[in-house]
């Protein structure tokens, strides 16, 4: 009886490790990516100046070029950008903080997945590319409203509706070092959608 729970609990525990690689595999990068700063820019401003909360408009009247003029704007939808600053420190900085990063621990971002959450209870992804020097950091812009999705349900029913609907855009950078190890991290930012006043 006693084999028999040994050979269970082995059973168990080698069944455990092999259902683990990915996690291990994505944990032994000897770097972390950290995002010091995630900001959204509003396209229809140009050129728009990074903000903490993006105060996203869904539809914006352009009065030039031609044939757009004052008394007959032209609809225009622009998509916003995100702008972020990534860094990708060493995980064990040494007993005298006396290591320092080689071209091995450089951190190339290639995917960045924007996920939206409607902080009302109610409820996408994109690509950038860009490589983190080691020690250093990297400004990476990235598209973080798309034009479709103003043209979409439930953002098109703000053109003409005094509503804002509050989100919070979660980001996720997804990278790999010069070894191969999968690395990520996510950050938040507000973002309020509506038909706000034109510039």
């Amino acid at each position: 009886m006693r084999n028999a729970i040994r050979l269970i609990g082995l059973s168990t525990l080698v069944a455990a490790s092999v259902s683990c690689g990915d996690v291990v595999r994505q944990g032994s990068s000897p770097v972390y990516l950290v995002i010091d700063l995630l900001q959204g820019v509003r396209g229809a401003v140009q050129p728009g100046t990074p903000s903490a909360t993006l105060d996203s408009d869904v539809i914006t009247n352009v009065t030039s070029p031609a044939p757009c003029t004052t008394d007959k704007p032209c609809p225009t939808i622009f998509g916003d950008s995100g702008l972020a600053t990534l860094r990708a420190p060493l995980k064990d900085i040494g007993a005298t903080a006396s290591l320092s990063p080689t071209s091995n621990n450089e951190v190339t971002i290639s995917k960045v997945h924007v996920e939206f959450v409607r902080t009302d209870g109610r409820g996408t992804p994109g690509a950038a590319t860009g490589t983190i020097p080691a020690g250093g950091t990297l400004q990476l812009g990235f598209e973080l409203v798309r034009n479709v999705a103003k043209q979409e349900s439930p953002l098109v029913q703000l053109r003409g509706s005094p509503n804002i609907i509050a989100a919070i855009a979660r980001v996720t950078f997804y990278g790999v070092d010069r070894t191969g190890n999968a690395i990520q991290a996510t950050g938040q930012l507000s973002v309020e959608f509506g038909n706000f006043g034109d510039f």
